[in-house]
């Protein structure tokens, strides 16, 4: 396995807007060590959610383990919110944007429709962290980040903070 580089804000490749899978790739080696690479960056990170595109591979799809033991890994190939309802303000972080924190406002309760790591066609309805985080990553598959809910103003200071963390760690 392999950590893979996590891309970060503002790098214009995480705006990028992520293809379907084509299901036949799913089961291939080379996809399958993908999987894993993305789980061991994942949690070396540590996160709970990775989308593709935030380490510059821009197929839809993501993995997610919630789990407090890191034992539930979970894998979300070509996702679709098929019902949402609720709403639910939660303090969200992301790999791609490290050390920034913000309220965002998800659905409470979804219902995704996805393909797992067999390609085999699943329907997950949930609520709670697992929800917000289904939904953080999605958004990644659009070219979307979470603190694009936050005001201009709030985002450019973010984007100045980074700045000024990436010039002292050069």
């Amino acid at each position: 396995m392999a950590m893979l580089p996590i891309l970060e804000f503002p790098d214009p490749r995480l705006r990028t807007k992520a293809a379907l899978i084509d299901p036949a790739e799913v089961t291939t080696p080379a996809f399958q060590t993908l999987l894993d690479d993305m789980f061991e960056t994942m949690y070396d990170a540590p996160g709970i959610g990775l989308a593709a595109s935030q380490v510059d591979v821009h197929k839809r799809f993501m993995v997610i383990d919630v789990s407090e033991e890191k034992n539930q890994p979970m894998v979300f190939i070509n996702p679709e919110i098929i019902e949402q309802e609720g709403g639910q303000v939660y303090q969200e972080g992301c790999l791609s944007v490290p050390g920034i924190f913000a309220d965002v406002t998800r659905a409470n309760h979804i219902i995704v429709r996805f393909l797992d790591r067999q390609g085999q066609p699943q329907e997950l309805g949930t609520d709670g962290l697992l929800a917000i985080c289904v939904q953080h990553e999605m958004d990644h598959l659009e070219g979307k980040l979470f603190i694009d809910y936050l005001s201009p103003l709030k985002r450019e200071m973010v984007r100045k903070k980074l700045a000024k963390a990436r010039k002292h760690v050069a």
